[in-house]
């Protein structure tokens, strides 16, 4: 993947280990101070939802990303505190994610990216309070406390891992590094290393083509 720092080619073995490094770098530029589990738990977010399937759901229509408003409805409509935790960290979840990396699209839309940065602020922040209940819970609430406090900040960290993935072109690199992993596609290897991207398997070795 590019190096943000000076334009040279880093080669990765996974898009966990991208995003980790990424977002390592990009959170010690922008001077963000949040403790290790709360970086992992970013870094898993972002692993996660680089798959359509885990961001997306599926509806008669195909796949599509729920308003955060019915989010926070299923959250406020949940028939048990557990499946309020849950809609509560999804709607965390997604905000944090489609802010991040997808913030030049706001300029098309109503919804701005303020908007975004309120609700996963709110839900994190909800989820803290909820979990700050229960004695075994609150470990795991201080996280989400930290999350919400900090939400703006995690958002800046990841425009900027945003713009280290599509540094070169508007061409999703992150897909095209996907197809290569699980095909082996010649076609993705080439565009990735004229993108500047030098793609290499688990192990440290290129995947044969």
């Amino acid at each position: 993947m590019p190096n943000a720092a000076d334009g040279s080619v880093l080669a990765v073995s996974s898009l966990r280990e991208f995003f980790r490094d990424a977002f390592h770098a990009a959170s010690e530029h922008q001077h963000l101070a949040i403790d290790e589990q709360a970086e992992a738990y970013v870094v898993n977010v972002l692993t996660v939802f680089s798959r359509a399937d885990a961001l997306y759901e599926r509806t008669p229509e195909g796949l599509r990303l729920r308003p955060l408003a019915q989010m926070l409805a299923d959250a406020v409509d949940a028939p048990t505190s557990q499946a309020r935790q849950r809609a509560l960290q999804r709607l965390g979840d997604v905000s944090l994610f489609i802010a991040g990396f997808f913030a030049r699209s706001f300029a098309r839309k109503l919804v701005d990216i303020d908007y975004h940065i309120a609700m996963g602020g709110t839900a994190y922040g909800s989820l803290a309070a909820t979990m700050q209940r229960s004695a075994s819970s609150r470990a795991v609430a201080s996280l989400y406390a930290q999350l919400a406090d900090k939400f703006q900040n995690l958002v800046d960290a990841l425009n900027e891992v945003s713009e280290m993935s599509y540094r070169h072109t508007d061409a999703d690199i992150l897909r095209l590094y996907e197809i290569w992993m699980k095909t082996g596609s010649r076609r993705a290897h080439g565009l990735l290393e004229k993108l500047g991207v030098h793609p290499v398997a688990a192990g440290g070795r290129g995947r044969q083509h």
